[in-house]
């Protein structure tokens, strides 16, 4: 390759970036986590909802996430460059488009929820509960659009601690809101999963406040007010190449995860349930993956921008096979935590039963998630190859594993553990073809301007 790697230098730059992303990724997970148990307590109905319920959020995210990623793939490469002011026009532009998706989502929350419930269950119970706490949740909707823009140019300008500081912050807040609404500690009145929702939206609220006090600060990139409704026109044009890949690729994804959990709520509220946590653990292992795969795209796009492209190469082959490393750590991790988790959570025993074999199919599939969040997510990201992300997914996930889990769900009546390992074949699946379209380094690009 031309060029050698200082590895104490590269470690300690992933562990700065890697370490405050993965908890920031680690706290947010544990949101979901503590609903999950807290609701699970007051009753498996309540807690099987709202795990439904958050699916709309979800899907928002797909289109948030496919904004502030663009923005962060030329950010960080700008960024490397040193040009602060096309920096603070991508903020600009990726604003205007989060405040569009929230309010959308706000609205249809607000106006429909009975509708988007229906989606993912048919039981009237679960149908009432989501309702009302999409209602309240809603408004969180609407502010999480703004504060992701602000959290993502932390990130790429590096302010990454600051970044995961507020963001972890509001998650403690939100733990802590939790158990005071959902319970009624501190003369709160009791609201169960209302509660899970009002203590998610005042966490915003006070995240919003903490971006906004933060970016005030010496260093930050804010936005440029005066030219807000002003766009470049080239820049908005480059902006657009990475986007519409990226928005198709979190569609199928997002998607086509709403869609698994849609499935395995249609097999009866056991398989839900049990769904519902495996989801939870999944995302709680999965923190490390994503910590890595956001610094990958940090360093790589950095080291492209500043036309240093060879040693953006080297970093992205040796990012490549730390994602192997970790995807074996993760298989491992699950197993291990197999038995507390089974033991731990409330659930009829059919539920548990459903539980223990979702957590030893999941342990296989970490695998190949890890090394496609870090490989594509980070590294092919990182460079601007944004097409190829979208194609897998439509073939792996949409060609491949909701097909089979439709069938095996709804034609052939498969046993509820061989439709959940359908749900799982894609991220294993696509491996080969991943590694391939590494190897041919077209990932290596510097996508800024002068």
């Amino acid at each position: 390759m031309g060029e050698t790697i200082d590895n104490k230098a590269f470690y300690r730059r992933l562990c700065t970036l890697a370490l405050p992303i993965t908890l920031q990724s680690l706290m947010l997970a544990a949101v979901a986590a503590c609903d999950a148990l807290m609701l699970g307590w007051v009753a498996q109905e309540e807690m099987t909802a709202v795990s439904l319920a958050t699916q709309v959020q979800f899907v928002q995210n797909m289109f948030l996430g496919a904004v502030t990623s663009a923005g962060a793939i030329l950010g960080a490469q700008y960024f490397g460059k040193g040009d602060r002011r096309t920096i603070q026009e991508l903020f600009n532009l990726i604003l205007r488009f989060c405040g569009l998706i929230s309010i959308g989502f706000f609205a249809a929350c607000e106006l429909v929820p009975e509708y988007l419930m229906r989606f993912f269950a048919h039981d009237e119970t679960l149908l009432r509960i989501g309702s009302a706490y999409l209602r309240i949740a809603g408004w969180s909707y609407l502010l999480s659009g703004v504060s992701q823009c602000y959290l993502t140019t932390m990130k790429v300008t590096d302010h990454v601690p600051a970044s995961a500081w507020i963001s972890s912050g509001a998650v403690v807040l939100n733990i802590g809101f939790n158990a005071v609404f959902i319970f009624g500690l501190l003369g709160a009145p009791a609201m169960n999963a209302r509660g899970a929702a009002l203590a998610t939206t005042l966490a915003r609220v006070i995240e919003l406040a903490l971006c906004l006090t933060v970016s005030a600060g010496k260093d930050y990139v804010r936005p440029a007010w005066r030219r807000f409704l002003k766009g470049q026109k080239r820049l908005t044009a480059d902006f657009r190449r990475q986007c519409m890949p990226l928005l198709g690729a979190f569609l199928f994804w997002g998607v086509g995860f709403t869609s698994y959990t849609a499935i395995m709520g249609h097999m009866g509220v056991d398989a839900a349930a049990a769904n519902s946590v495996a989801a939870v653990v999944r995302d709680l292992i999965c923190c490390a993956c994503n910590g890595i795969g956001s610094a990958a795209g940090i360093i790589v796009g950095n080291e492209l921008g500043a036309g240093r492209l060879e040693l953006g190469r080297a970093y992205g082959v040796k990012l490549m096979k730390i994602s192997w490393v970790v995807g074996f750590a993760s298989l491992a991790l699950v197993l291990a935590l197999t038995p507390l988790v089974v033991n731990i959570v409330p659930l009829t025993d059919e539920a548990h039963a459903y539980l223990t074999g979702m957590m030893v199919i999941m342990a296989v599939y970490m695998v190949g998630r890890c090394v496609n969040t870090v490989t594509i997510n980070g590294v092919l990201d990182g460079g601007g190859d944004t097409l190829f992300e979208m194609y897998s997914l439509a073939v792996c996930m949409w060609g491949i594993a909701i097909p089979l889990a439709l069938l095996g769900a709804f034609v052939f009546h498969w046993h509820v553990l061989v439709v959940y390992a359908c749900t799982c074949v894609d991220e294993v699946g696509k491996l080969p073809w991943v590694m391939i379209r590494f190897r041919k380094y077209k990932w290596v690009k510097d996508l800024t301007r002068s």
